[in-house]
């Protein structure tokens, strides 16, 4: 499963970077909004420190305009992935974009229905949200089962990115039930390295090497 993490925060992106853990980021205008910064701005350093698709989000809503923003967006960097709402529009834009040889993140997905007309407009990826739906008391993995094995039958080339991802057993299940991706906070991905049992026996570990009174040089 690759990982892309879910944020603007140049910092944190750089560190998971560098921890090598990283292969793409997403974005939306909500995090550039939470960044304080300029959307091509923060973008184009983004895209410097990844090499992977980093998505960035267009915010019109008719298909015309989206193809143009989307388009000003790929400008940035040779590895912007647009992102483009679930919508007959955004649908439109997806096929429009595709056939020009960009990629293309479908986004706000939440049913079956939605991801097989996301793959037949050729998206590079689609992005189910599981905690909106964990939200409403529904269960966000079964969306991403269902996806994964419409995909399968008919050898759709579509990624599943699976988004909105609240918790580590989020990762867990969707790595299980074989999504692509799982776009990821930076503090998630940090606390997948978390068990407590790995801290104690660290601990233990430490403290009888002590009583040997050794060095490693």
């Amino acid at each position: 499963m690759k990982f892309f993490v879910d944020t603007a925060d140049v910092s944190d992106i750089r560190d998971l970077t560098e921890l090598g853990l990283i292969d793409g980021v997403t974005t939306n205008p909500s995090l550039i909004l939470k960044s304080g910064r300029d959307i091509t701005e923060v973008t184009r350093e983004i895209c410097s420190i990844v090499e992977g698709p980093v998505s960035a989000e267009v915010t019109a809503t008719e298909f015309e305009a989206m193809v143009r923003e989307g388009k000003t967006l790929a400008r940035i960097a040779p590895n912007i992935c647009i992102k483009l709402p679930l919508t007959l529009d955004g649908l439109r834009a997806c096929r429009a974009l595709t056939a020009e040889g960009f990629k293309t993140n479908v986004t706000l997905c939440f049913s079956a229905n939605q991801a097989l007309l996301a793959a037949k407009a050729g998206a590079t990826f689609i992005s189910p949200f599981i905690g909106r739906l964990d939200d409403m008391v529904m269960d966000g993995m079964e969306l991403i089962r269902e996806i994964r094995q419409i995909y399968d039958n008919y050898g759709f080339e579509t990624e599943i990115l699976a988004a909105s991802i609240r918790t580590v057993n989020h990762v867990k299940e969707a790595a299980l039930i074989g999504a692509d991706v799982a776009t990821v906070p930076p503090a998630t991905i940090k606390a997948l390295v978390k068990h407590p049992l790995t801290d104690k026996g660290l601990e233990q570990f430490l403290a009888d090497w002590a009583k040997t009174g050794q060095t490693i040089t």
